[in-house]
């Protein structure tokens, strides 16, 4: 027994005694010029095998007892470095390394700070041609083109160090350390999302069509608490495949100079770095950074063969560190491009690892996106029906069912090795334990709105919801109260029930809405989800605040309860309608509402009518009976869906809509004749790394003669909250007209002013400027005060409401910042015309949160 305990300390004193050596050597490596960290850059210890690589951040550690003093770093296109350091005190090494010096064309570029000019540099004379040549290799030159494609989208916690258990006893999440995963260069990770999908592009250049076979695809992870749908078409967005070879590269919901862009030259600065031979060609090393660091660039290099072709043989993008985009602490994006007998680019890998941070402390999610493509061909395909399919992705039922052989047998080499224990393995652990089960509900909750009936999704039919509407209130009701839900997909894909009950403490009157709607096709899992093709029929009895209008949110959402003024404008609806709708995948939908309904005067907003003696009745209701028309295109449009709403995610598309509004008198109960007609366009506009702009215009115009509930009513804004399409400074019935035409323009600028001013760009404030206006005008057929109109049921404008001058429009303009912590966003908003009318706000403060990258 001595024996073993003597055994057991000498062991423990040598281990003790090795430890004692052992030192850590760290540091980051950049580079000399652009001041760029480097990723992937190999650090060893000089004459050893001991050492690594850097990571995103071109940070580097290394732990080691060798009695080296020397370390060697060295990387593709920079002249390798030898740096001494002592044990124990460099905990903290910058490593510069330089662009290989090299002449070409008797321009030799030096590392350090240079005097940068475009005018006679060759690597500005290089990259033009290059630029020149782009068209003509594009495989879309061809009549068809088709491919393979595998993409994989995995997130993961960044850094991930396995917590020690407490008092010896095993924690609850002890098994996460079973899924822990290490990357190439050296970092660990714990996946919590992945995304995977396989697929087939068909391209057709006459008529110009694009459709995409998707033969399996499967998620799982944390995100699934989110619309599936929804998510997919946001994350497209966000990691769109890049293309260098357009001017713009859409990336975060942003736009990118590409460095082979026409502006390119004057956005870049450029360098002949090396001749290096890639994939068996010799190729130029062409460097390039941003003149200015904070805006919407890349540094990084491509690699362009030394021939006459100016051929892109390999790409590799970074973000600068400086850059104005948030929560992306580092970004790489690696491309490879083979070239075809006749000269055409093949892109063969298109992989995007970045950094997502909070701050720069946080350790924040790490992301991938990797694009595998294979089986080029520019044959006709044999099945061209495949483009005369509406929907330009088609996704069987059984690319959702795939097998998990079916997957090992079809990945592409280059995904890397399948995980034994996946994603799917560990969110059926995580949601075993109560505290994950229960937080997941939570968040479920509060993200979508609504409150499941069974603990499994799938098989919940019936959803409490929305959860912001439960508690809210107004002028009128006082404290609103309301209960209500909706059926889901999981008690019939076509047919839906929907409702809610209401009550308001201070109208003490009980309102309600129900709803049935069929859908001629199977829903996923919402009944707005896109493409709409529906019958619906629905009841409904509520107050209408009239002069305002929620465009992306419910009326009686309770943060919309603080209001800069009462919102008494208001009245009783009745209404029943019968609606047809129908979308389609080419951009267009239509459809027809059939409407009966009865609207009842308040005390705040009279109905009295005008007699023929110039005397007032006072009336208590008015009813139509009326058809509305909709036409509505929006090619290629982008937006995320929610159970009730869609919220564009892009604007780049134009959207037309026309709508006509049609009531005759006496027929099923109308009291007027009614011809009411709307148009309206909206377009976002990029000016590439400087922003962009976001029009609105519409324009309609009221035919008949009717009192002013039917008449034209601008859409006030009457909370502290930024509203689309409203007015942030106007009084609800301010202005009532029977023709109008609007315009509200937006210019998002990214900071490219407050990007240049010292300090100032430190926090990362981005610029705001709006401009919206209102021209409209009442006919003589519809103004009340005309005698000529008494005796023919006009009514009596209420107090505070005003004509417009048809030559003097309502304008407002205002001034701005967003990403404030990055997420809040404050304007202030000036009032330009019609200030004199008593009771209203000339300027004030809107705000509101949202995240942007």
């Amino acid at each position: 027994m001595a024996k073993r305990v003597v055994f057991i300390m000498l062991f423990g004193l040598i281990a003790w005694a090795v430890r004692g050596q052992n030192y850590t050597i760290k540091g980051t490596v950049t580079d000399s010029i652009t001041g760029e960290p480097l990723p992937y850059v190999a650090v060893l210890l000089k004459g050893t095998t001991i050492g690594g690589t850097t990571d995103i951040d071109g940070k580097f550690t290394i732990s080691t007892s060798s009695k080296v003093r020397t370390i060697q770093v060295s990387y593709l296109g920079y002249t390798e470095k030898e740096v001494n350091f002592t044990p124990g005190k460099a905990n903290n090494l910058t490593v510069l390394l330089a662009p290989t010096s090299i002449a070409l064309e008797e321009v030799v570029i030096k590392p350090g700070k240079e005097k940068y000019k475009k005018k006679d540099n060759p690597a500005v004379i290089f990259i033009k041609n290059a630029i020149e040549r782009r068209e003509s290799n594009d495989p879309k030159n061809h009549d068809y083109f088709q491919y393979d494609q595998y993409e994989k989208m995995v997130f993961a916690m960044n850094d991930y160090e396995a917590k020690p258990s407490k008092n010896g006893k095993p924690s609850k999440f002890e098994f996460l350390n079973d899924f822990v995963d290490t990357l190439e260069i050296g970092k660990t990770i714990l996946p919590v999302s992945e995304r995977e999908k396989l697929q087939t592009v068909y391209y057709r250049k006459d008529p110009k069509t694009e459709r995409r076979v998707v033969a399996a695809t499967k998620a799982a992870g944390v995100d699934e608490i989110f619309s599936r749908e929804g998510i997919s078409q946001l994350l497209n967005e966000v990691f769109r495949e890049v293309d260098i070879f357009q001017n713009d590269i859409p990336l975060f919901l942003n736009r990118f100079v590409s460095p082979m862009s026409t502006m390119g030259p004057n956005f870049y600065k450029y360098y002949l770095l090396d001749t290096v031979e890639v994939a068996g060609t010799q190729c130029v090393d062409l460097g390039f950074a941003p003149f200015t660091p904070e805006t919407f660039g890349f540094t990084g290099h491509l690699f362009i063969t030394l021939d006459s072709t100016f051929f892109v043989q390999r790409v590799k993008l970074n973000v600068p560190k400086k850059i104005n985009l948030n929560f992306v602490g580092g970004m790489t994006i690696e491309q490879t491009f083979n070239r075809a007998p006749d000269g055409t680019r093949i892109i063969t890998k298109d992989d995007i690892h970045v950094d997502f941070k909070l701050n720069e402390k946080s350790k924040g999610m790490y992301a991938r996106r990797l694009n595998i493509y294979s089986n080029h061909t520019f044959d006709q395909p044999q099945n061209m029906a495949v483009f005369e399919e509406s929907n330009p992705i088609l996704i069987p039922d059984s690319a959702y069912r795939r097998s998990e052989e079916y997957w090992a047998a079809n990945r592409p080499d280059g995904a890397g090795e399948r995980k034994k224990n996946t994603v799917e393995m560990l969110m059926e652990k995580l949601r075993s334990v109560p505290i994950f089960y229960i937080t997941e509900k939570i968040v479920t909750i509060l993200t979508s709105g609504y409150v499941q009936t069974n603990k499994e999704k799938d098989l919940s039919k019936f959803e409490f919801g929305p959860m912001n509407t439960y508690v809210s209130g107004n002028a009128i009701e006082g404290a609103r109260f309301r209960v209500g839900g909706t059926t889901t997909t999981a008690f019939n894909k076509r047919l839906f029930l929907d409702g809610y009950m209401a009550y308001g403490t201070k109208d003490r009157k009980l309102k309600y809405d129900g709803l049935v709607e069929y859908s001629f096709i199977d829903k996923k899992d919402y009944r707005k989800e896109f493409p709409v093709h529906s019958v619906r029929l629905e009841y409904m009895y509520d107050i209408n605040q009239i002069g305002q209008q929620y465009m992306y949110t419910n009326k009686d959402n309770m943060f919309l309860a603080f209001k800069r003024q009462k919102d008494t404008r208001a009245t009783y609806l009745r209404n029943l309608e019968l609606t047809y709708y129908r979308e389609h995948y080419n951009g267009w939908a239509y459809g027809a509402v059939f409407r009966n309904f009865k609207e009842y005067s308040t005390g705040y907003a009279a109905f009295d009518e005008i007699r023929a003696d110039g005397s007032l009745f006072a009336q208590d209701n008015y009813k139509m009976s009326e058809l509305e028309l909709k036409l509505r295109f929006a090619p290629n449009e982008k937006f995320y869906q929610t159970r009730n709403y869609r919220y564009p995610i892009t604007l780049d598309a134009p959207v037309f809509t026309l709508n006509h509004t049609m009531a005759f008198k006496d027929a099923l109960g109308s009291s007027y004749n009614y011809q009411k007609t709307e148009f309206g366009i909206q377009k976002r506009f990029w000016f590439s790394a400087y922003g962009y702009v976001d029009i609105l215009a519409k324009a309609g115009k009221v035919w008949t003669q009717v009192p002013y509930p039917l008449l034209i009513l601008p859409n006030a804004n009457l909370s502290y909250l930024v509203q689309p399409e409203s007015y942030t400074n106007m009084n609800a019935l301010e202005f009532i007209n029977d023709q109008y035409a609007s315009w509200d323009v937006t210019y998002f600028m990214n900071g490219a002013l407050l990007n240049r001013l010292p300090l100032i760009k430190k926090l990362k404030w981005r610029e705001v400027f709006s401009f919206r206006g209102l021209f409209g005008d009442l006919s003589d057929k519809n103004n009340p005060f005309l005698e000529e109109n008494r005796g023919k049921g006009l009514y009596a404008f209420p107090a505070g409401t005003y004509l417009m001058d048809p030559k003097n429009p309502y304008m407002e303009v205002g001034v701005g910042v967003e990403n404030i912590f990055k997420f809040l966003r404050l304007d202030y908003v000036w009032r330009l015309t019609y200030k004199d009318h008593p009771g209203i706000q000339t300027r004030g403060v809107r705000f509101m949160m949202k995240l942007t990258f």
